[in-house]
């Protein structure tokens, strides 16, 4: 029964949750990228409260491992390393994409096709974002590609339709306005909650990051670029 610490920051969100077997038990998120820094240490207090825990109950930390802004990265990621090393307990990276078109999978069993794709997506500059493609179940079809937007991004791939999460979907709607196949879901954004089941295999599994080592995905990483591999273009 791992008990364990979601960490979400690698957007304007931050979130926050505590997982019990897989299974969220308490939440606190705000969209507000300013207060990250000011909010996250509040809000893991207020999760454990919630869920009538001490920190020394925790068995794990799992943290978003991006792609995502540097700084809600870097305030995320340390936050989980300080409490990891404190409590003697493990460092668990989710890797961010992932977690959102799982979490939108499992909530929207009904509605998505067999033959529809979702495509979790984080915004950048200008009109470039750095997505991902993944079945109706949330099963990964391809890697994070970089992508510059147009009318033409997406085309032929699927014969159902493409939902479009995060907060990179939101400047996709006068492009795409046309394309009937287009699902703009833009306030589909990254939450703690979307990281718990990928979090509780991780832990069976003992997929621990390197507490020493471990470096999120930061979007300075990426070479923007016509993605090659099949699912974006």
């Amino acid at each position: 029964m791992p008990k364990i610490l979601l960490i979400e920051t690698s957007t304007e969100v931050c979130s926050v949750g505590i997982s019990d077997n897989g299974h969220v038990v308490s939440l606190r998120e705000k969209r507000d990228q300013k207060s990250h820094a000011s909010s996250l240490a509040l809000f893991i207090e207020q999760a454990l409260s919630d869920a009538a825990m001490q920190p020394q109950m925790l068995d794990a930390v799992a943290v978003s491992s991006g792609p995502g802004s540097y700084t809600g990265l870097r305030i995320g990621v340390s936050t989980a390393k300080g409490m990891c090393y404190g409590l003697n307990i493990p460092l668990i990276a989710v890797d961010t994409l992932q977690a959102l078109a799982m979490g939108f999978a499992a909530e929207n069993q009904k509605a998505t096709g067999q033959n529809d794709l979702i495509i979790p997506m984080i915004d950048a500059r200008r009109m470039e974002v750095y997505a991902a493609s993944f079945d109706n179940t949330g099963d990964r079809i391809n890697a994070t590609e970089a992508i510059i937007l147009n009318e033409h991004t997406f085309s032929n791939q699927t014969s159902g339709r493409i939902w479009l999460l995060g907060d990179g979907a939101a400047k996709t709607a006068e492009l795409f306005a046309d394309r009937a196949e287009m699902k703009i879901m833009r306030d589909f954004l990254p939450s703690a909650r979307y990281m718990a089941s990928l979090a509780f295999s991780a832990f069976k599994k003992e997929e621990f990051a390197d507490l020493a080592y471990f470096e999120p995905f930061y979007l300075k990483d990426f070479v923007a670029g016509i993605p090659k591999v099949k699912g974006l273009k």
